[in-house]
């Protein structure tokens, strides 16, 4: 399957089912009256969060939606039924935008939690029956109401992965080959650049208490003018966004001597010409790959990084050298965070609720038919 991160589509609720002109014909009973039913409400459409689901790919295959429409009513004071409800699975994570006639975009869902549903599209009315239009003035009527359109909708679909910890850096700095080492995840693995097309979502359970879970997301590789487009460009910064905090990986051979920490400056610089915000985001840094350089090389980094008052953490994921220090912060890092940071200012948008049934007609639409 394909990781897709954006889709378009139409979804429409269902249309209220007619009302009935009926008229009681029984033996011996020969004005037995309006006995027309009501229509059935149409079926809503709800989205709701699926932690299962990883891509929008099915709906780039799929664009047009529709809950089913309510029934008809029937004679005999028979209501129609209900249409039923349409619930979209969305992978969490997902922005739902209206798409307006004019062209311009409003947020009306976030899906943040699991299994969290979200009214979107609201059913038609179902019509009234000429039984419920009987009064002592109107013996027999002989119309009845239409059933109502339901709501539709044109929405753009965006997905933002949400995880704890998001793997930074340039191409090739061995993000892949950490993740791998710290989860289950399987990413593709091979020394060159870009390796890491899509990007991948590892766990991580704590040794100690394996009730505790850490969502990593392993983002592909940024370089400069990222913020432009570059590369693999600002299609997979958005999901930078959603992460608590950043492990900014840096890879020694990407170290240069002069300005050792131009590495972890550039992306950084790129972070916040995309959203100032991720400037601001908590930063694990971290020199990957020691084990291609020498001992007096490493020693002379951590001095420096003392001197210049940084943190910044040394390992080779591929021998797990300082892997368990790296993890250690993680784990420290995280418990520290508000569980939920970063804050999700995302406003969710429903439907105006719809007036009760009431005994004025002045604005009813109807159907009129001639009694046989």
């Amino acid at each position: 399957m394909r990781f897709v991160d954006e889709a378009i589509i139409n979804i429409r609720a269902g249309k209220g089912g007619n009302g009935c002109v009926s008229f009681r014909r029984e033996k011996f009973i020969p004005k037995g009256g309006p006995d027309g039913g009501d229509g059935g409400d149409g079926g809503s459409v709800y989205v709701r969060g699926s932690s299962k689901l990883l891509s929008l790919y099915d709906f780039r295959l799929k664009r047009n939606y529709a809950a089913e429409g309510g029934h008809s009513g029937g004679g005999s004071q028979m209501f129609g039924r209900k249409g039923k409800d349409l619930i979209l699975d969305l992978p969490v994570g997902t922005l739902l935008y209206a798409i307006r006639a004019d062209g311009v975009e409003e947020l009306v869902a976030d899906l943040s939690e699991p299994d969290e549903e979200i009214l979107l599209c609201r059913g038609g009315r179902g019509g009234h029956g000429n039984e419920f239009f009987k009064s002592a003035t109107m013996r027999t009527p002989r119309f009845a109401q239409p059933g109502e359109e339901g709501e539709s909708i044109k929405v753009r679909l965006e997905l933002k992965i949400l995880a704890d910890a998001g793997l930074l850096g340039l191409p090739n700095a061995g993000k892949s080959t950490f993740i791998s080492k710290v989860s289950a995840a399987r990413p593709k693995i091979a020394n060159y650049a870009f390796t890491t097309l899509t990007p991948n979502l590892g766990v991580m359970i704590n040794e100690y208490d394996t009730d505790q879970r850490m969502v990593i997301a392993d983002i592909p590789g940024l370089i400069e003018g990222a913020h432009e487009g570059q590369g693999l460009g600002h299609r997979f910064l958005k999901h930078v966004e959603r992460t608590r905090f950043l492990v900014h990986i840096l890879s020694i051979e990407d170290v240069d001597l002069e300005d050792p920490w131009s590495g972890f400056d550039l992306i950084n610089e790129e972070l916040i010409k995309f959203d100032t915000v991720l400037g601001d985001r908590l930063q694990i840094q971290v020199i990957n790959k020691i084990d291609l350089a020498d001992a007096e090389l490493v020693e002379h980094l951590k001095e420096k990084a003392a001197e210049d008052g940084r943190t910044i953490y040394f390992m080779s994921a591929l021998d797990g050298v300082g892997v368990e220090e790296v993890v250690e912060e993680m784990w420290r890092l995280r418990d520290t965070l508000d569980m939920s940071a970063p804050v999700n200012t995302a406003r969710t948008w429903e439907p105006e609720d719809e007036d009760e049934d009431d005994d004025d007609f002045s604005d009813v639409e109807v159907v009129w038919v001639t009694e046989e």
